[in-house]
């Protein structure tokens, strides 16, 4: 009997079902749970042995206009294929307590989730498995007035909103990675975006 062969979009299928990556970090600001690119990485090695990919990340500083941005690629090989995602964060111009290299090493970082997130099929967004949703629901009933979470708009949603100002997905890809390492959620984004349409359109 002849074993089928599978090829690596199909292994890639089945990691992207089978890996498990907790968010084991916390947003202060936005009050909500988040994975790192480290926590990713982690969590993605034991599938990565188990299908038989090796993953490898690289960066590329770009010069876009008048600012640097970090193009960071994720691919995985299986020793026959490859395949590859990449993804666009933008440098600071000055963080508080940091110096140049690690301004670059914070939007490498970013850079490097993004594009594992885009391999693995990652959402990034709040889960209702997560602890605050969770706590949410269980305190529903009491005397206090609990106030509820709101339904994130979808980046897909954002794109287009971008896009009404002339710009590229590919611009609008390094922009949301910048305003997501500032801590910024996708209702606080769009509400970047609607202003600014208003702006540009002459409404207040």
């Amino acid at each position: 009997m002849t074993e089928k062969v599978v090829n690596l979009h199909e292994k890639l299928s089945n990691a992207q079902v089978e890996l498990k990556a907790p968010k084991g970090q916390f947003n202060n600001f936005g009050k909500y749970k988040y994975r790192s690119a480290e926590d990713i990485l982690e969590a993605v090695k034991p599938v990565n042995k188990n299908h038989g990919f090796t993953l490898f990340l690289s960066d590329e500083p770009l010069l876009i206009g008048d600012r640097y941005y970090i193009k960071a690629t994720a691919t995985i090989t299986d020793g026959k294929e490859t395949f590859s995602v990449t993804a666009f964060a933008r440098e600071s111009l000055q963080k508080k307590g940091m110096d140049d290299s690690q301004i670059t090493g914070t939007a490498s970082s970013y850079a490097r989730k993004y594009a594992l997130n885009g391999l693995y099929l990652i959402d990034d967004t709040k889960d209702a498995d997560t602890d605050e949703y969770t706590n949410q629901n269980n305190n529903q009933g009491s005397n206090q007035q609990t106030q509820q979470a709101p339904q994130q708009v979808s980046k897909a949603v954002l794109l287009a909103k971008y896009k009404q100002s002339g710009k590229t997905e590919e611009e609008f890809n390094a922009w949301y990675a910048d305003q997501m390492s500032k801590g910024y959620n996708n209702n606080q984004i769009d509400q970047i975006l609607t202003q600014a349409l208003m702006n540009r359109n002459g409404q207040k």
